[in-house]
């Protein structure tokens, strides 16, 4: 009646012993159980792919780094040092990839694709392109997953990785390049050709583009064959790809017609400059 602050009752008793009194009260129910669990295995989920994007990352930076390095085997003088390099970081890649594997044991590897998808797109571009440096041919997806199968002998201890192949021994761990990721890193690779194309011909070597070109328009027309009625990233990398084989033949073409007018170590900026202009009418950055 005075106006004063009325305490409450149920404020004479210790907020500990309030909190006791409710859970005697409510008992964790069937459905809260659930929904606990369900929490403790989406946060499971969400930490798994968390580190497989981190390894995604890795994988990538590790296969451009490949790349580059391969993109040196026409101006070296030793091309047998630069692949024999080149084979050692594809290993280190491979344990990379390893680790995945060994994260993907017993889950549904499309649940998590989205993660690992970059990172095997840049591996498949970077085992493509070593392979046509020394064979000038196109691997098969079918011998990239061969690489990608790992036995127990070499498997690995990681502090990172929550597996049951640390458990139970498996006889062996793999990854598979699905379709998809294996046609987007072999559209990628048409850019690093394109670019080999160029500093082939700066280094005097003028029988490489022509192979190049033979060999780019084999990949563009087995795409044509996939056209619009593949995946969505598929046909948008199929207009990078023409691009990338209009350079070599606008190549070839200056060697074909002007190469005994334009001397050989003036021949890379004369291409360079082509493509620039090609670029500029077409609207390319």
């Amino acid at each position: 009646g005075s106006g004063g602050f009325r305490k409450r009752k149920h404020d004479n008793f210790p907020h500990g012993q309030r909190r006791e009194e409710k859970e005697n009260v409510n008992p964790p129910s069937a459905l809260m159980t659930s929904f606990k669990s369900f929490q403790l295995e989406l946060d499971t989920r969400h930490d798994k792919y968390e580190r497989l994007v981190k390894l995604s990352r890795d994988i990538t930076i590790e296969s451009k780094r490949t790349i580059f390095l391969l993109h040196r085997f026409t101006s070296a003088p030793n091309g047998e040092e630069i692949l024999s390099e080149s084979e050692v970081k594809l290993d280190a890649v491979r344990r990379k990839i390893k680790q995945v594997a060994q994260e993907l044991i017993g889950e549904d590897m499309y649940q998590f694709h989205r993660a690992i998808s970059p990172g095997l797109q840049e591996y498949v571009e970077a085992v493509s392109f070593q392979y046509f440096i020394k064979t000038r041919s196109l691997i098969s997806v079918e011998e990239i997953n061969k690489q990608l199968t790992f036995t127990a002998e070499d498997r690995e201890e990681t502090t990172n990785t929550t597996s049951s192949c640390h458990d139970k021994p498996l006889p062996t761990c793999s990854l598979k390049v699905t379709p998809v990721d294996y046609l987007l890193g072999v559209a990628d690779l048409t850019g690093e050709l394109m670019r080999l194309c160029i500093s082939s011909v700066g280094n005097g070597d003028i029988d490489t583009p022509f192979e190049l070109s033979q060999f780019l328009r084999q990949i563009y027309d087995g795409f044509t064959f996939i056209g619009n009625t593949g995946p969505y990233e598929v046909s948008k990398k199929l207009y990078t790809l023409k691009q990338s084989l209009a350079k070599v033949e606008n190549a070839c073409y200056t060697l074909k017609v002007r190469g005994s007018e334009i001397p050989k170590h003036m021949l890379a900026d004369v291409f360079s400059t082509k493509t620039e202009l090609i670029d500029q009418e077409e609207g390319l950055p």
